[in-house]
């Protein structure tokens, strides 16, 4: 069994190790367009084995997709970050066009993979990926809420001083400031997050989640990665582990929660077809206006990538 994540950067080589130290693959393949890169990340992760005690084998290639061949799973994290100047229609037109060009070679290699998109902006290279492919829309999904859940889950363990075992969440919506926490469905040890923490406080725990990544980038300059990859390997172990397990993912969305032909971040069901089932749950009036905008403003993303004819 094997999985290949393609990008070698910060957030691929973690996703990675997680998926090494995890333990469940013969093989996971680290591919890189410079050369030496994923080589030499893949060399210090197989010499960590022996601490660590995984023998999950790790192969870094330079542009070899023939080394990805019959991949259960493809994980997709190329890109670039957005730089001082360039506009959000500059990083949609660069990264879909690399994540196109990754998604068509990586499928060409593994026809029956599995697709997870890691790339930013993340609904809008999950539906280029989804174009790229050519596959059923099952196959095919962006991680983002295992992330955005992670983040607002490590907060309230913060606020209220517990383990973030105890915690258990749920949240909707596009991957940004547009997300949909939904502190109804928060709880800690099956006590409602409402009861522990004050509305005021909820909020601005709420408001920070939404505003994680960014809050990172100003710290550190760029981007996550610790937790993006770690994300990713959990979905992909879901899928082939067959564990039917329930996250939120960005999935393509024919009606349920009353959204057509967009990918948004809902809770699905993870197995070894991918996303075996779109779970839904019944939102109130406030909570489905939310989600509406955030559709909305997901779907002019998605726009304006349809309007640069990269598939024309």
């Amino acid at each position: 069994m094997k999985i290949s994540v393609i990008g070698a950067g910060n957030v691929g080589a973690t996703c990675a190790q997680a998926l090494a130290q995890r333990d469940f693959v013969n093989e996971v393949v680290l591919l890189d367009i410079k050369e030496g890169i994923a080589e030499g990340k893949a060399l210090d992760m197989c010499q960590r084995a022996p601490i660590d005690g995984y023998s999950t084998m790790v192969k870094g290639v330079t542009n070899n997709y023939e080394a990805t061949e019959n991949s259960a799973v493809v994980i997709i994290t190329s890109g670039i970050p957005r730089k001082p100047g360039m506009s959000r229609d500059d990083l949609i037109s660069t990264n879909a066009k690399i994540v196109k060009s990754v998604t068509e070679a990586s499928v060409a290699a593994s026809p029956d993979a599995k697709i997870i998109v890691v790339a930013n902006p993340l609904d809008v290279m999950t539906y280029t990926a989804f174009l790229a492919a050519k596959k059923k829309p099952n196959e095919v999904m962006g991680m983002a809420g295992i992330l955005d859940i992670s983040r607002y889950k490590a907060f309230i363990g913060m606020e209220l001083g517990v383990s973030v075992k105890e915690i258990q969440a749920l949240l909707l919506g596009g991957h940004g400031d547009t997300m949909v926490p939904l502190p109804r469905f928060t709880s800690v040890a099956g006590i409602p997050v409402t009861s522990l923490i004050d509305e005021s406080r909820l909020t601005a725990i709420v408001e920070r989640t939404k505003k994680g990544g960014g809050e990172l980038v100003k710290l550190m300059g760029t981007s996550a990665w610790y937790a993006p990859g770690t994300a990713a390997a959990q979905m992909a172990e879901a899928i082939v582990k067959n564990e039917n397990r329930i996250f939120p993912v960005a999935a393509w969305l024919t009606g349920e929660y009353g959204q057509n032909d967009v990918f948004l971040g809902v809770p699905v069901q993870l197995g070894k077809n991918g996303i075996e089932k779109i779970v839904e749950v019944k939102l109130n009036d406030d909570e489905q206006a939310l989600l509406n905008t955030s559709s909305e403003h997901v779907k002019a993303v998605m726009k304006v990538l349809d309007d640069m004819a990269i598939f024309s």
